[in-house]
């Protein structure tokens, strides 16, 4: 019966971010879940990011520390530093090597595997699941220009889900979108507040010096 197949979800968080953005709706990942606990026996909830170390304020640690305590396995590593041959400054945090790893050790357990990502490298994956019975779902969309959808990856997913239809279940709706930039914009002062306070101090310091 289809409530009880097994089902994992593969997250690329990066990539889901960038797709959403692009349609301009943000991703609630409570309804997320629920959307697809309802599809199935939902076995493992999977996303992948990577973080920037030693910096003040980061944008998406409250999300991944969201994730961590509600039903998600979240896996992260930190970004990476390196200069291009024209000098510039780049930072590198593919995490691509883990989903695959992830995907394929999960596969025995589980009959249908969906992939939120567009990225065109995970053909090869969505391949090699198949080939052990899985079947793949990749989730993305193929409404903007230019697509973020991979055509390769498209073709060889077992069904291709736009993201845009699944957005007014998965959405975050208007409100919940306000009360979270509000209290983005509160972390941002607090943080900036107490840097101007250390700066105060140490210049009062310095003048009693």
């Amino acid at each position: 019966m289809a409530e009880q197949e097994r089902i994992a979800l593969f997250i690329d968080g990066a990539n889901l971010y960038a797709t959403a953005k692009s349609l301009g709706f943000d991703i609630d990942y409570k309804r997320l879940l629920k959307e697809f606990q309802a599809r199935g026996k939902l076995i493992r909830a999977f996303y992948y990011t990577a973080l920037v170390e030693d910096q003040e304020y980061s944008s998406i640690r409250p999300l991944v520390d969201w994730l961590d305590y509600n039903g998600y396995c979240v896996v992260t590593k930190p970004t990476k530093e390196f200069v291009d041959s024209f000098g510039r400054r780049k930072v590198k945090g593919n995490m691509d090597i883990e989903l695959a790893v992830d995907a394929m050790e999960m596969a025995p357990y589980l009959d249908q595997i969906v992939l939120f990502s567009g990225d065109g490298d995970f053909r090869s994956l969505v391949e090699a699941l198949q080939r052990k019975g899985v079947r793949v779902s990749v989730v993305s969309t193929n409404t903007t220009q230019p697509p973020m959808v991979a055509d390769e990856l498209r073709r060889q997913a077992d069904e291709f889900i736009d993201i845009i239809h699944l957005a007014p279940k998965i959405g975050r709706d208007l409100a919940d979108r306000a009360q979270s930039a509000a209290r983005a914009q509160e972390r941002r002062n607090a943080a900036a507040a107490a840097a101007a306070g250390n700066f105060d101090q140490e210049l009062t310091n310095d003048r009693l010096d």
